[in-house]
């Protein structure tokens, strides 16, 4: 159906940058909307941004001003750029997709640390 592979995690210092890479395949055209999320330990997953097919994006008020989503069409992949990177943003981030039937897919998570 649809496969997500995430990608561009890694070990950054405070106030450093990353751009997550979300890459799709299968039925990728059933797709109505890709998200973000996060999980921290300890934590429940929470909602970072979300981008529709029509182009519309909304960011989580924790993240707003320092992370865009995005997309390349032509890759069909879809990005995270974070910026001005916190300690409290350790996560693994997660691609979600959800199709025009409903159906939601998930990525395997990419691991983000901010540590000096």
């Amino acid at each position: 159906q649809v496969q997500l592979v995430e990608s561009g995690g890694g070990l950054v210092q405070p106030g450093g940058s990353l751009r997550l890479s979300c890459a799709a395949s299968g039925k990728i055209f059933s797709i109505y909307a890709m998200r973000w999320y996060r999980q921290a330990p300890g934590k429940q997953r929470e909602w970072i941004a979300t981008i529709i097919n029509a182009g519309t994006t909304n960011t989580a008020d924790s993240v707003k001003g320092r992370f865009t989503i995005s997309r390349d069409n032509a890759k069909n992949t879809v990005y995270l750029q974070m910026n001005s990177l916190k300690p409290e943003d350790t996560a693994v981030y997660y691609c979600n997709a959800i199709l025009t039937s409903t159906y939601e897919y998930w990525g395997q998570g990419t691991q983000v640390t901010v540590s000096s």
